[in-house]
């Protein structure tokens, strides 16, 4: 933990600045766990280049329905205070106590008159290019950012509204009822105290027109992948319709160039930018779902797919949706003025040159430096890298070089939006850890109406038909589902919108609520999984029982799975409305269920992750218990003894283990193993086995850093020959052995043991750059060594490409092989042969090697499953711990109160698992940093004249949530402990005389939905 001046009075408020998806997400968790935000953001609206995108990887969940609930969230959120369209102009003091000086740029509209009905827009008679959708089409002179927008204020484009350029109109002015166009107003300048700074400006699009042989700007139908997702997006410029810039017709052919403005050293722009590769595959396989008839051609270096799930998704592209992958380096395009398509020209494998014509281009453009990031961070006195991204610790990489100032996101780096999540709960960790003693000194409590009693009323039901983009109405006719919605019984107000989770369609389904005397909100879309918490969370704010709400899910379950069959699909999206509204007329309010949490937590894993999170859980000032199976605390991160940046792991953690035995707050337990875990969110109760003893602790979360392990190879004749070892072991080695390691004059490495395969089909993310950073070592004390690494695809993404680079440049050979053309090795003595099929010059090469390292997998720890299975937590298809949502909560579980971190959630680096450790903790504080815990008021409830106590709900329980009991003298009953119900049903199931009943979900409710099925 940073130290700080012990004589500064703290304040108890943190700034963001920037408003992408790591800045929102670090404001939600701060706020969330007793802060105040300021959300400091330069443009006039939040969600950063997010907010643009059609859909994301793995997953191809549409982006808009991700970001809008945390969009809803931030906007409606108590303790968080957004200055959207404002400047950090300066920022004094010292970590705890910070000035700063903001400019509140003006809009020309009162931004507290403004309700975001769009007269304004609708009227203006100035029409200019519109740069959210890439100057693709024109939007008004007074606008909105994009119609999801928070703050949902309109703003006036000074540089083209005919009054502020030739002083006549001021339409929108004379129109506005509510007299929010302001022409006079002025900028403002905001003085403002706060604790400490984090830094989440994001990142900038490489200019494409910096790459002239490509025609950028000068060709039509040559475009950047950004202004490809506009394309592809149903809110964007063309409906989602895919169409050509210079005719409007649809391309029959498509080609994606990699690797534009990253990788590329006559530009400066020699780090790997981490996305392209993923995000281009996601685009052809979603331009194959809008049309099965174009072709979709990829043209790239090497295939980065480092990421959990991208390998699968990179394959399933090639397999599901005949993505074809031609790797080539594209040295120009070709344009045909005839007929405005384009020719790229390349050389085959087989050493032809090959030509092709394309209708498109898309250039997979890199990830630049923010400008006024850089501009700001040199004003702060932050130290910068060679390529203007925030400079930070190794091992610490939300930590900058200025105590109490963090960054997240891309502002430090290239990286996709899962890392982006993590690191911004990491820096919202460290943040709050830094100012936990002044918890909640700035906080407010949410003002919400009292909830109106509904009893007695006869069932008036809104129904809401979400179009989700495309997503769903791109196969569904919406706008038929709402027709007929309207004809059902007691339904009283039935419309269809784009996005339903999108902040302006809360505020309409809060206005229905009240103009039509709602009492049922039934909303046709996605999934409940991710999104039922924020639509009954708007009927609460309504005045509504949040019970009274239902999902019908008709995305996944209808038009994700019936693309062909629009008609079908339409059919079955009624046949859901209906069920879904005869459910809806029989739910009753139910009350959540309040209880006191126990503040302290159990950390299970005592590697680097496990160690950091339980001293991050102290610093933010509660208990820890830490458990570790083994004798020694450290795992993985003892034998990790340098990076290729100049780290040392091994050091690191080694004082990591001093400092966690020496805090108060942590109990560490040796060779331990939880055997059981019962309750629910903010207050467990676990059993654990400590050197065969056992004892019970109580707890309101659990952290899961259980870890991975080396693979144990049994091909290339590991542990058959004394020259063939591990990454691992060599790196052991050159630290242990400098002087046998001077003696070596031939070693060969080979990637991918053990990933990439049909039964393991993932990449483990650090292998290419172990190799690299091993191989540098090697050149470092032997600098006459012959070093060769035989590879599939190099995945040193992001800034650990510079290392790449330098291995290059100091004689390290690099060969390519194919899955299906592995390298043969055989030994004769103490010299190892080697013969690999060079796939880039299509010949055999046969090697002699001294030493051979294998560059082996991460598995996930045995330990890992069969905790799963006591505490009935899922595993992803590789056998890591599953996330309950990649982008949305990459450090949860499914389940309250559970968090993941470390390699037991997928491979990773060091500091990658510290920076998630870190953000796991500020995903737990949320529960620990609050007395007391809402439970879900869906729990079971027993009839005590149908129990004949025979106990098996209990037996069927598995949170030892209900027990048989005696009530009175000579009667027994099974009673439910609602702190510990989790509401799975398990119980209903297993009762014979239906006293078990499910709240919600009770038999006439599910029962309705079978008859209407029909």
């Amino acid at each position: 933990m940073e130290r700080i001046n012990q004589n500064i009075k703290k304040i108890g408020s943190i700034t963001i600045v920037g408003g992408g998806i790591a800045g929102i997400q670090a404001a939600l968790d701060i706020a969330n766990s007793g802060f105040k935000v300021h959300l400091v953001e330069e443009k006039p609206s939040l969600g950063g280049v997010m907010a643009q995108l059609d859909k994301t990887f793995p997953t191809n969940d549409c982006s808009a329905c991700m970001m809008g609930p945390k969009l809803v969230e931030v906007a409606n959120h108590p303790n968080i205070e957004i200055f959207a369209y404002t400047d950090v102009l300066n920022v004094d003091g010292e970590a705890g106590r910070f000035q700063l000086t903001l400019k509140k740029n003006a809009r020309g509209v009162d931004p507290e008159k403004c309700i975001g009905c769009g007269i304004c827009a609708e009227k203006c008679p100035v029409k200019v290019s519109d740069p959210f959708n890439l100057d693709l089409n024109k939007r008004k002179a007074i606008y909105v950012t994009y119609p999801q927008a928070v703050p949902l204020v309109y703003t006036i484009d000074k540089e083209h509204c005919r009054y502020f350029k030739k002083g006549k109109c001021r339409i929108c002015e004379k129109l506005c009822k509510n007299k929010a166009v302001f022409f006079e107003q002025e900028d403002e300048i905001i003085q403002l105290e706060t604790g400490a700074v984090i830094l989440a400006p994001g990142f900038e699009p490489f200019n494409a027109r910096l790459k002239g042989e490509y025609g950028y700007g000068r060709w039509p139908n040559v475009i950047t992948s950004l202004e490809f997702e506009r394309i592809l997006s149903a809110a964007g410029p063309f409906q989602g319709h895919i169409q050509r810039i210079s005719d409007g017709q649809t391309p029959k052919r498509i080609a994606w160039i990699q690797c534009v403005g990253s990788r590329d050293s006559h530009i400066g722009q020699e780090y790997c930018s981490s996305v392209c590769c993923m995000y281009a595959t996601k685009q052809a396989m979603i331009t194959k779902e809008h049309d099965q008839n174009i072709e979709t051609v990829i043209f790239y270096i090497d295939i980065r797919a480092h990421g959990k799930g991208f390998d699968r998704f990179y394959e399933r592209s090639k397999s599901e949706n005949n993505v074809r992958y031609v790797r080539s380096m594209i040295s120009r395009v070709i344009h045909n003025p005839d007929d405005d398509t384009l020719g790229i020209s390349y050389v085959t494998p087989e050493h032809n040159l090959q030509e092709e014509t394309f209708d498109m281009v898309v250039l997979s453009i890199g990830l630049c430096s923010n400008s006024s990031a850089k501009e700001l961070a040199e004003r702060m006195e932050l130290k910068l890298d060679a390529y203007g991204f925030i400079s930070v610790d190794p091992m610490e990489m939300v930590a900058t070089s200025r105590k109490g100032i963090y960054v997240c996101g891309a502002a430090q780096g290239p990286k996709d939006i899962p890392d982006s999540v993590q690191q911004g709960s990491s820096a919202a960790a460290q943040a709050t850890s830094l100012l936990s003693d002044v918890r909640g000194s700035f906080v407010a409590p949410q003002s919400i109406p009292a909830e109106r009693d509904v009893a007695g009323e006869e069932p008036r039901t809104g129904v809401f038909i979400c179009h989700c983009g495309i997503n769903i109405a791109g196969v569904v006719d919406v706008e038929a589902v709402a027709d007929y919605a309207r004809s059902l019984p007691s339904v009283a107000y039935a419309t269809h919108c784009m996005f339903a989770c999108s902040v302006d369609q809360q505020q309409e389904i809060k206005h229905a609520i009240k103009e039509y005397g709602l009492n049922r909100v039934l909303v046709a879309s996605c999934t409940p999984r991710t999104h039922e918490p924020l639509f009954r969370k708007t009927l609460r704010e309504a005045g509504l029982n949040p019970y009274l709400f239902e999902m019908a899910n008709i995305r996944e379950q209808d038009s994700w799975v019936h693309k062909a069959e629009p008609e079908a699909a339409t059919e079955k999206a009624k046949d859901l409305v209906r069920m879904s509204v005869s459910r809806v007329r029989l739910l009753e309010p139910l009350q959540d269920v309040t209880y006191k949490v126990v503040q302290n937590a159990l950390v299970i894993g005592g590697g680097l992750a496990g160690l950091t999170a339980a001293l991050s859980i102290a610093e933010q000032g509660f208990p820890a218990v830490l458990v570790e199976q083994t004798i020694e605390l450290g795992g993985n991160a003892l034998k990790l003894y340098y990076t290729e940046d100049g780290a040392s792991p091994s050091r690191f953690v080694r004082e990591l283990i001093q400092q966690v035995e020496n805090e108060p707050l942590i109990t560490v337990y040796k060779e331990a193993k939880v055997l059981s875990i019962t309750g629910s969110c903010g207050n467990f109760t676990s059993n654990i086995s400590v050197q065969g003893e056992s004892k019970e602790i109580s707890h309101g979360v659990v952290l899961f850093a259980t870890g991975g392990e080396e693979y144990k190879p049994t091909e290339y004749l590991y542990e058959k020959h004394p020259r063939v070892i591990t990454q691992r072991e060599f790196e052991s080695m050159l630290i242990s052995q400098p002087d046998d390691v001077k003696q070596l004059q031939r070693v060969v490495m080979i990637q991918c043991v053990g990933s990439r395969e049909p039964e393991y089909l993932y990449c483990s993310r650090v292998c290419c750059t172990a190799a690299v950073k091993n191989s540098l070592k090697l050149k470092t004390l032997n600098p006459d060594a012959h070093i060769s690494i035989l590879y599939r695809d190099i995945r040193t993404f992001g800034l650990k490409e510079i290392y790449y680079l330098e291995a290059r440049r100091q004689g390290v050979r690099f060969f390519r092989f194919e899955k299906d053309r592995k390298p043969q090795v055989t030994s004769q003595e103490n010299v190892l042969n080697i013969s690999v099929f060079d796939d880039q010059f299509q010949t055999h090469v046969q090697m002699e090697a001294d030493l051979l390292v294998l560059s082996v997998a991460i598995r996930p720890r045995k330990e890992s499953k069969q905790l799963a299975e006591v505490i009935k937590l899922p595993l992803d298809e590789d056998g890591f711990f599953m996330e309950a949502h990649p982008k949305l909560k990459p450090l949860d579980f499914t389940t309250a109160g559970f968090y993941l971190c470390g390699l037991a959630q997928g491979p990773k680096f060091a500091n990658e698992a510290i920076a998630q450790a870190r953000g796991a903790v500020s995903r737990a504080a949320m529960v620990l940093s609050k007395e007391k815990v809402v439970a879900e008021g869906v729990i079971n409830h027993v009839d005590s004249n149908l129990c004949r106590a025979c106990g098996e709900c209990e037996k069927a329980c598995i949170f030892e949530a209900i027990k048989v009991k005696e009530v009175e003298e000579g009667r027994n009953v099974a009673e439910v402990t609602e702190a510990l119900c989790t509401g799975c049903g398990a119980c209903n199931v297993a009762c014979p005389t239906g006293a078990a009943s499910l709240a919600h979900f009770r038999d006439e409710q599910v029962n309705v939905m079978i008859e209407e099925s029909g």
